[in-house]
């Protein structure tokens, strides 16, 4: 029995480092963190999605803070995926057709610094993924790409009542996301 039960340990304990190894992370920003959230968290093989904010100066910033502030964060969120089920080129596609990479005031209606659209890199071979998407835009749209491309320093997780925002508050969530036309600038962006 002890030989089962050890053999038992070792196979969970294996299995839990194997699956472990597969886990990555990455960073985006798109406006409100409410919205990311949703759109990250459908993706098959991302197992979290955290509300926070990257990109500034100001340690531990809050949520004020960014908004009303000069902390040079923007709202972002932190994507937990597994690397086998997902790739980086996958999320970096799904960031894309998330926002409006046009807007250099922010996004849909909410305006300001803090909302502007950025791509986090840790790599080399992020920040030219990253590249490659914006002069494919370019070309395609024939428009400049604004979002901006920055290397990944630090994330500060957002208070607590901004995660699963768009669970917890569905209806609330919803009606901002419609009045904000959200969908329907999307549409009319990546649908063309």
């Amino acid at each position: 029995m002890k030989f089962i039960f050890l053999s038992f340990l070792i196979l969970f304990f294996s299995t839990k480092v194997a699956i472990s190894q597969n886990i990555e992370k990455a960073y985006f920003a798109g406006g409100c963190f409410w919205c990311m959230e949703e759109s990250f968290e459908k993706l098959k093989g991302v197992e979290e999605v955290i509300s926070g904010y990257a990109g500034g100066i100001t340690a531990n910033p809050t949520y004020r803070e960014v908004t009303y502030g000069d902390t040079g964060h923007f709202e972002v969120v932190e994507i937990i995926y597994d690397s086998e089920k997902i790739s980086y080129e996958e999320l970096l596609k799904n960031f894309w057709i998330n926002i409006d990479p046009f807007d250099a005031y922010g996004q849909f209606c909410d305006k300001g610094y803090s909302y502007r659209s950025v791509a986090f890199y840790e790599n080399e071979i992020q920040k030219i993924l990253i590249e490659k998407d914006v002069k494919k835009f370019e070309k395609k749209f024939k428009k400049k790409v604004v979002t901006y491309i920055k290397k990944f320093e630090i994330f500060y997780k957002a208070e607590d009542k901004h995660q699963d925002y768009y669970q917890e508050y569905f209806e609330n969530y919803l009606k901002y996301k419609k009045a904000c036309k959200r969908e329907r600038i999307l549409s009319n962006i990546w649908d063309s």
